[in-house]
């Protein structure tokens, strides 16, 4: 942490320089077969040239001259030969059982350097960055165009990979985390659940930045997610920066670094390519082209780290090193944080902001057409339940797999991987939905975007709790809390009450959890069952909404609103005019958003008005003869 501050100190006073690319410097010294292998790896049985990373045990030599020519060039970040450096990547290689030691090493060659150069000049400390690149695998897209639902990495193969690198970068003294080139989200997620993890086994805390790659003008990542989207799913960690680099130059990245920066609650980087790539794969832009870009971008305050990727060298970084001389670094902005949830694209839950529907047919317990399918285990077949929710207005797909027939965790996961195929559908953001943790966890496991888990309570007691609500927080997801406690549902005003104050201190005092992340289900029960007690569950839940959304901060609230009409099953004109009365009232209490069949919503204006009169009645507890 001291280095954090250190750097952060820099960063409030001027822009700070990351060193170019690696490869581009390394073809430079146009090294044959036996410089990768080395005396070391000289019997391999696989060719190790194009394998820069192993060059940090067989030439640690041409390594370390890189390195201080990007820091007489002005850098003042380096960053470590470690590029591909994970199991998974290093196989191409046969080199998997030295990622530990690549890591470690390169991370030494990197430290002795910026500590050499710091003792020069202790006026412009150096600090070594621990390169950690996508992999060569996507978790969020199938290799496969006949089996969309395949996936030929999974998550915690990701994190186990990137763990071990992480491990062996600290363990080798690297000053920052730099989780670069992100194309799929999915991937980065399970480097920062890894970090994450290490730091807290450890007790060794690191700063962490990480860069995204746009790879078409639309502005998405490979795996589809918007810019926007990218920022809020990988958010949840306290970043010290986040940006852009690779696929683009700077003119064409510009406009995207202009949005990030006015989004982002983080410093902002940015390295990018020295241009296109001309038609033979070479970069053509020159350091002095480069160099104007940069201090364009720089001089419109939108970055706060500047660097180069692909075909940049220390020539591209001592003419940047001129060019933002005196340029004012961008200032973090003040921002008023919403509950955003994200697939591809994002929601934002601003003031004033819609009511959020969130489909409920993707449930096997909701849906006998989609139960079907999912026993059947045809997969492509229901993603039509799920497209048909998209088009009658469902904002967020709740998808469930509770039931005794089926192997939940598996069905949950693999028709999460097939929603990722489809576009139109995987633009919303999913909802988690389950009574098992290893559900909820497996569905956690597959989503790249920011999801919403439904749900956790103190069911289980508060220790559980803690500890649920700790994980999900890991992963980025916003979570719904059921209103129920050690004692049971809470059936009363006074009982939602409670229960939710108590979950709210749990959540922001322990856990530190966003408090605009927090979802509140206070239970929406079945009415006119002819049943006395259950007469005002309508009344008490409206209620509790209210005094929820004046009491505890930026929380939100929602409920599965089917359940309220249940008594009345088979009657689904009844059943239509019971939720939209129910929702016209909870909405103007503040409920948020609600678990419903968007398509089969009466318009409150258009109940008849006879039957408007008795559904309230029957919804607000207003007559003793409503049910009847």
């Amino acid at each position: 942490m001291k280095s954090r501050i250190l750097i952060e100190k820099i960063l409030k006073k001027r822009i700070m320089i990351l060193d170019g690319a690696m490869g581009t410097m390394i073809q430079d010294f146009h090294l044959k077969e036996e410089d990768y292998r080395g005396e070391r790896f000289k019997t391999s049985e696989i060719p190790q040239k194009g394998n820069n990373d192993i060059l940090s045990l067989t030439r640690p030599d041409i390594i370390s001259s890189i390195h201080r020519d990007y820091l007489e060039a002005g850098s003042d970040i380096i960053e470590t030969n470690t590029f591909n450096s994970n199991k998974i990547s290093m196989s191409d290689y046969g080199m998997e059982d030295h990622v530990y030691e690549i890591n470690k090493t390169s991370a030494t060659l990197a430290r002795q350097i910026c500590d050499e150069f710091t003792k020069k000049d202790p006026s412009k400390p150096r600090f070594a960055a621990g390169s950690m690149g996508p992999t060569n695998k996507t978790a969020s897209m199938s290799p496969e165009v006949n089996s969309p639902g395949f996936r030929d990495i999974t998550f915690d193969d990701l994190k186990d990979a990137y763990y071990e690198q992480a491990e062996g970068l600290i363990d080798g003294g690297v000053d920052i985390l730099l989780i670069e080139t992100v194309f799929d989200t999915l991937n980065a997620k399970a480097a920062l659940f890894a970090i994450e993890d290490l730091g807290e086994r450890t007790s060794r805390k690191i700063p962490v930045m990480i860069s995204g790659t746009i790879t078409d003008t639309s502005g998405r990542t490979l795996s589809g997610q918007t810019l926007k989207a990218f920022y809020h799913s990988v958010s949840h960690v306290d970043l010290l920066s986040i940006g852009l680099n690779c696929a683009f130059g700077a003119e064409q990245l510009r406009p995207y670094i202009k949005e990030l920066s006015g989004i982002s609650g983080f410093y902002v980087s940015l390295h990018p390519n020295a241009g296109l790539p001309g038609p033979f794969g070479e970069y053509e832009q020159t350091a002095e082209e480069f160099g104007k870009l940069i201090e364009d971008i720089a001089g419109s305050g939108y970055v706060n780290i500047v660097g180069g990727c692909c075909g940049t060298t220390s020539e591209h970084i001592k003419t940047i090193t001129g060019a933002i001389e005196g340029k004012s670094p961008r200032i973090i902005p003040e921002l008023t944080k919403y509950t955003t949830f994200s697939g591809l694209e994002t929601i934002e839950m601003r003031p004033g902001r819609n009511f959020v529907n969130v489909g409920e047919r993707t449930n096997v317990a909701g849906s006998k057409k989609f139960a079907r399918l999912i026993r059947e285990e045809k997969y492509e077949e229901a993603l039509s339940v799920a497209r048909h929710q998209v088009e009658g207005g469902a904002q967020v797909i709740d998808v469930c797999m509770d039931d005794a027939m089926l192997n939940s965790e598996e069905a949950m996961s693999l028709f999460l991987n097939y929603i990722a195929s489809e576009p139109d559908i995987a633009k919303l953001p999913i909802m988690i939905d389950s009574s098992k943790w290893s559900v909820i966890e497996s569905g956690l496991k597959v989503v790249q975007g920011k999801s919403i888990v439904n749900s956790i309570s103190l069911k289980e007691g508060e220790d559980q709790f803690v500890k649920q609500a700790g994980i999900i927080k890991r992963y980025g997801a916003a979570l719904i809390i059921m209103l129920f406690d050690e004692k049971g549902q809470a059936d009363t005003f006074e009982r939602k009450i409670e229960i939710a104050e108590r979950s709210y201190r749990i959540l922001t005092d322990k856990l530190r959890f966003p408090p605009e992340n927090i979802i509140f289900d206070p239970n929406i029960l079945a009415i006119a069952t002819g049943i006395e007690e259950h007469k005002n569950y309508a009344v008490d839940f409206i209620n509790a909404t209210r005094w929820i959304k004046k009491n505890l901060g930026s929380v939100k609230v929602s409920g599965g609103v089917s359940n309220l009409s249940f008594s009345f099953r088979g009657n689904s004109k009844v059943r239509e005019a019971m939720h939209s009365v129910f929702l016209f009232h909870a909405i103007a209490a503040g409920m948020d958003m609600g678990i419903v069949n968007p398509a089969l919503l009466e318009i409150y204006e258009s109940i008849p008005g006879d039957l408007l009169k008795l559904t309230e009645d029957v919804v607000l507890n207003r007559s003793d003869d409503a049910t009847d």
